[in-house]
């Protein structure tokens, strides 16, 4: 019986792990030919796959989707960056300080309910309609993630770790980075890809409302406003495949400095 149970919990299944996750894309891509061949639609919007692809061989050819790639992904990197600095400063402190919480909480508190994009108007008066403006409004969006999660891991440190630690007799250094920030960071890790994936998000959303520059984002509005759908099914797919990658790493960076435990949270 084990014999056969070690059997069936074996994965038989026909198609190999790694080409899996592309069955419904090529599925999705298959019928798209069809429909174009098979004049299922007569919609402009609806262009030919190999025009998409003469226009994504363009675009690397001439070197304009290296340059709005930079320019998204450098925003995007600086923003994150900032927004998890702040965040982690702000968790922490929350987390650790019944008085900071009392003092800043309900400000925090009600900021987190306004709409991301809410802060849009409001940030191009201070900042602009260039980069700084678009900075500012990742790092918020990468801002509020890791807070919360922080907070909530600092919190969620099980009693018998304090316990111990009191027992021990850990310094102030120790509680922090022996006990707090260990038994804390997969909420903490949890939140960083959150923002990872948010502020990505937001670089699509920044560079659609912020139109100045060069990004993505601009790529695709050009093609929207040309009528050029090949451009901007270009940009989606691009979009759709530096967000997978960015997640990817997150969850493979996630998972080896959670190793520890034994099995991650980070299940890709």
């Amino acid at each position: 019986m084990a014999r056969s149970s070690s059997y069936h919990s074996k994965d038989k299944h026909p198609v190999p792990k790694f080409l899996r996750g592309w069955i419904l894309p090529a599925a999705l891509v298959l019928l798209w030919w069809l429909a174009v061949k098979f004049n299922w639609s007569t919609s402009p919007l609806l262009v030919p796959v190999d025009k998409v692809w003469d226009t994504a061989v363009q675009q690397i050819r001439s070197g304009e989707l290296a340059i709005a790639l930079e320019a998204s992904l450098r925003r995007d990197l600086i923003g994150f960056a900032i927004g998890v600095s702040a965040g982690l400063v702000f968790g922490v402190a929350f987390g650790l300080s019944r008085l900071f919480e009392r003092l800043i909480g309900p400000t925090f508190h009600t900021l987190k309910q306004i709409s991301l994009f809410a802060w849009i108007p409001l940030l191009s008066v201070w900042f602009g309609l260039g980069d700084p403006a678009k900075v500012a409004f990742l790092s918020l969006a990468a801002f509020f993630p890791v807070v919360l999660n922080t907070f909530e891991g600092i919190r969620s440190v099980p009693a018998d770790l304090v316990e111990a630690a009191r027992v021990l007799k850990f310094n102030r250094r120790q509680w922090l980075f022996k006990l707090i920030l260990p038994a804390a960071s997969p909420s903490i890790l949890a939140g960083i890809h959150l923002a990872l994936i948010y502020a990505w998000l937001a670089t699509l959303g920044a560079e659609y409302l912020l139109v100045s520059g060069k990004g993505i984002g601009n790529t695709m509005i050009d093609g929207r406003e040309l009528f050029l759908m090949d451009l901007v099914i270009f940009g989606v797919i691009v979009v759709g495949f530096v967000g997978f990658a960015l997640n990817w790493l997150a969850a493979q960076i996630e998972r080896r400095l959670l190793a520890w435990r034994g099995r991650s949270v980070a299940q890709f």
